[in-house]
């Protein structure tokens, strides 16, 4: 056990296995950085979550009991990881960023939590993680290269059961490896927007079985993917103002 009441944080694999053939090489530079400084303002500039919560009971209603779960990015485990925890499933809990996984253990100490990049998360061979009924991945999947993101969702497939379960979250931009700053840092992301999302998640291996979409703006601009490039044919707003980032919800099924 940690010090802190929780599972242990490992400091697992952050290598590029996961993707060995596709000739990938991720570059995550100053991102784990900066999500270790933001640490719990990430919950602060994001206090409504309807999308991830409407997601989990997606996930608790369609799942049986005890089901097994990744979290991919699990952050602060607010709300997500507490959610399903707290229905009787069992959570295993993956982030880049070591401050991250550290706020994660005091909020849901009964998760399992691992120091793990998307690229090195595989179910078999040295610290593989096994096979899971469920996948979560809101918003992590902005924080990859365009190129790389089919790499990931097929990692994905294949740490899925037959017929597992996939919630993804993104924010509708066209956007690739763009520096924008973020609650006072600079982070990289990426973007699609909505048909060319449904898309590449059905050409990985995937079914969408429900979608949906909130448009959300967050406490700053500074804390906004879609601020620097508001390209989803939103209403213009008014000079000052925050602009609403329009978050895409899918509900998907491993075919």
């Amino acid at each position: 056990m940690s010090p802190r009441g929780g599972r242990d944080v490992s400091e697992g694999r952050n290598g590029h296995e996961g993707y060995e053939g596709y000739g990938v090489r991720p570059d995550r530079t100053g991102q784990a950085e900066a999500f270790d400084a933001i640490g719990a303002r990430y919950d602060q500039a994001y206090p409504h979550k309807e999308g991830q919560l409407a997601a989990g009971r997606w996930l608790i209603e369609s799942l049986p009991a005890g089901s097994r779960i990744l979290d991919v990015g699990c952050g602060t485990g607010l709300p997500t990881a507490r959610q399903l925890t707290d229905t009787g499933h069992s959570v295993v809990g993956v982030d880049l960023s070591t401050g991250m996984l550290e706020l994660a253990a005091r909020n849901v100490p009964e998760a399992e939590l691992l120091h793990r990049d998307v690229a090195s998360l595989r179910a078999e061979g040295p610290g593989g993680l096994g096979r899971f009924d469920a996948i979560t991945c809101f918003f992590t999947l902005l924080m990859l290269p365009r190129d790389e993101i089919p790499y990931a969702l097929r990692q994905f497939h294949r740490l899925l059961e037959p017929g597992g379960l996939l919630a993804l979250s993104m924010v509708e931009a066209e956007l690739d490896d763009t520096e924008i700053p973020f609650l006072g840092h600079t982070v990289r992301v990426s973007g699609f927007l909505r048909d060319e999302l449904r898309r590449v998640v059905c050409e990985t291996g995937f079914e969408i079985a429900g979608e949906s979409s909130y448009a959300y703006a967050p406490e700053s601009n500074q804390a906004s993917p879609s601020s620097r490039l508001p390209s989803t044919g939103g209403t213009p707003v008014s000079r000052g103002d925050p602009i609403p980032e329009h978050q895409l919800f899918l509900n998907c099924r491993r075919t």
